[in-house]
């Protein structure tokens, strides 16, 4: 069996191609396709990312709560490989036995422009030292660890954290119930305490007033 890996740029479903040997063996949710002149058989694999709302900027409580609502869901979720660009290249410095050696050191690129990362985040992300303006991109690398896998992973993790962080920062929460009740509790706690001091400072001139007028 043979296999071959076509992954896509701009889709969240990834497309896996196998030449099977004996078609009569596949199983039944795979689709059969004729590749090449040969006999082939697609297995589609998905990846849901949320989709984040079309907002270049956040401008009321109803574009927040929206953008909330998606970030919540992106939290949950971890961007496939077939969204970036990945390459392996050899790690320079101290760290082991496979440093200059083995291809361990990973790097993801993605295009700011992905549909996937939030408009309103982009200028942000812009001024982000990842940024590369000469590709548009977003540009992560890690030798953390000693192996590709464990690499790449840490780019995916890298590159999830800094779209959450970036996103998150142009959101404005709205208060909650709790919240609230706590500036209201405040506020009649301040109207209190002027009407308290207002009243004492009546009895004085009041007090002073009628000390005139028995003089």
């Amino acid at each position: 069996m043979s296999f071959l890996l076509f992954p896509t740029s701009s889709s969240v479903t990834s497309v896996r191609w196998h030449r099977i040997v004996s078609p009569g063996r596949v199983p039944n949710h795979w689709k059969r396709h004729v590749f090449f002149g040969f006999s082939t058989f697609k297995h589609i694999h998905t990846s849901v990312l949320p989709t984040p709302p079309k907002f270049a900027a956040l401008r009321n409580p109803r574009d927040n709560e929206e953008a909330t609502s998606w970030l919540h869901a992106f939290k949950v979720a971890s961007i496939p490989r077939q969204l970036v660009e990945i390459s392996f290249s050899r790690s320079s410095g101290p760290g082991g036995q496979n440093v200059n050696k083995v291809e361990t050191k990973a790097t993801v690129r993605c295009s700011i422009e992905a549909e996937w990362i939030p408009l309103w985040a982009i200028d942000a992300l812009k001024k982000n030292p990842h940024y590369v303006t000469s590709t548009k991109s977003l540009l992560i690398s890690s030798t953390v660890f000693r192996s590709q896998p464990q690499n790449l992973q840490d780019c995916l993790m890298k590159l999830h954290n800094l779209i959450i962080s970036t996103a998150a920062a142009s959101i404005t929460n709205s208060p909650s119930i709790q919240q609230k009740e706590r500036v209201r509790n405040l506020q009649k706690a301040d109207d209190a305490r002027r009407r308290v001091q207002k009243d004492k400072r009546s009895q004085l001139k009041k007090g002073r007033s009628s000390k005139g007028w028995s003089d």
